[in-house]
């Protein structure tokens, strides 16, 4: 299975590749590079996914002559996972700054602000 260490060293295109599965459930080149809006990059699309693979981040099964992928790491798992790194080298290790920040967004609108207070007295409470 993937460690953390490989989940901070993803390059972008890594990280375009495992969104585009995590959107499609599992796929095969083809699908992903729909999916990417890139018709001229089926061959690097084949290479990533075979370097993902051997990173551990996804798994394959054979259909006829194509390779199926899918995803090890749930995407809820991903994105805690993506959430602890982003906090430890932005924020000093401190959620309390990566909340503030986040706070500070001027897209959130007066429901989402409630929704959020109610999840945080929630999890003051547990």
């Amino acid at each position: 299975m993937a460690g953390k260490d490989a989940q901070r060293q993803f390059s972008r295109r890594e990280r375009q590749m495992m969104d585009a599965l995590y959107a499609l459930g599992e796929a095969g080149a083809a699908e992903v590079v729909a999916h990417l809006g890139e018709p001229e990059a089926h061959d690097s699309v084949r290479v990533t996914l075979a370097n993902l693979e051997k990173k551990g981040f996804l798994r394959h099964r054979v259909d006829g002559q194509r390779n199926i992928y899918k995803p090890v790491v749930s995407r809820e798992s991903a994105r805690r996972s993506a959430m602890r790194h982003v906090v430890r080298t932005f924020y000093d290790g401190s959620p309390k700054r990566a909340i503030l920040a986040l706070l500070d967004d001027p897209r959130l609108g007066p429901d989402e602000l409630a929704e959020i207070a109610r999840l945080i007295e929630k999890a003051g409470s547990e």
